[in-house]
């Protein structure tokens, strides 16, 4: 497998500059086309998109896959109420302002929502948008499923061990073969306090979600009318966060194109031969 090479951003957050890290895909001949940025999950990171990026590279295409802040590589904030999606817009225009013209937008979950609030806005530069698995409606208790497992950091003895979480954590990712759900552990894994190995987030990302009770379900649908581009939207199967009737109203809009994840929840990893066809296919 060949690898990215590393970019560093330095961007100005609330509470003065951090480093973010992306992840770049350069392709030996290059296309016409414009590049591709990838934007991962919640608490996941940029390597998450390697098979997907190896795919488009072979097309000709120069894909860029951030690790937002607080993750992978990329500096955690210094206020933790900045782990919301408007500030990582924020950071993502900034990634953007360096590229003179359109990009694609392959967003899964959080990086989704993000593409979305993006292609909404006036003059944006996304040309093309991947929603894998997200939508203009997110149900409140999907919202506490997440909000439950996520800020609570634990340190694992080894490496095998992390692997064994992700694969309960992250089972609607789909039927990964073994090397695969190694790869994700691997750039999964970071340093922990104890001598054992952490995954390598900031706990405090989940600081915005915290609270008692039941979160209000997550309603977009006034500004969906605003995204006019091309919109292909994966969805899992047996996702809790996109749910049937969401996916549906979406396809009615025309220009976007859904299609259904068999054996998939939340979300589906973008790994499978066919899954990666149909992003390369719809961004081609």
């Amino acid at each position: 497998m060949s690898e990215p090479r590393q970019v560093a951003l330095r961007w100005l957050a609330q509470g003065g500059f951090i480093s973010i890290n992306v992840w770049e895909w350069l392709p030996s001949a290059p296309s016409a086309a414009p590049p591709v940025l990838c934007v991962h999950g919640l608490t996941r990171n940029g390597r998450d998109f390697d098979t997907l990026a190896q795919a488009l590279v072979a097309q000709g295409r120069r894909v860029l896959c951030p690790d937002l802040p607080g993750r992978g590589l990329s500096d955690p904030l210094r206020d933790p109420k900045g782990y919301e999606p408007i500030s990582y817009v924020q950071m993502l225009t900034t990634l953007l302002a360096l590229e003179p013209g359109q990009v694609d937008w392959v967003g899964t979950s959080l990086g989704g929502l993000c593409g979305m609030l993006m292609a909404m806005m006036p003059g944006n530069a996304v040309r093309r948008l991947v929603l894998n698995d997200i939508g203009p409606f997110v149900p409140g208790a999907a919202i506490k499923r997440i909000r439950d497992y996520v800020g609570r950091q634990m340190e694992f003895p080894d490496l095998a061990a992390l692997e064994q979480h992700l694969r309960q954590v992250h089972a609607g990712f789909g039927a990964l073969s073994d090397a695969q759900w190694a790869h994700l552990a691997r750039h999964s894994a970071g340093p922990g306090k104890h001598g054992g190995i952490r995954l390598r987030y900031d706990a405090a990302i989940g600081v915005p979600m915290q609270g008692t009770g039941e979160p209000p379900d997550g309603d977009m649908w006034g500004l969906w009318p605003n995204v006019t581009q091309p919109v292909l939207v994966l969805r899992g199967e047996t996702s809790d966060l996109l749910l049937p009737e969401t996916a549906a109203r979406m396809a009615e809009r025309p220009g976007v194109r859904l299609e259904v994840i068999t054996g998939c929840g939340h979300a589906p990893a973008l790994m499978d031969p066919a899954q990666v066809k149909l992003v390369t296919d719809f961004l081609g």
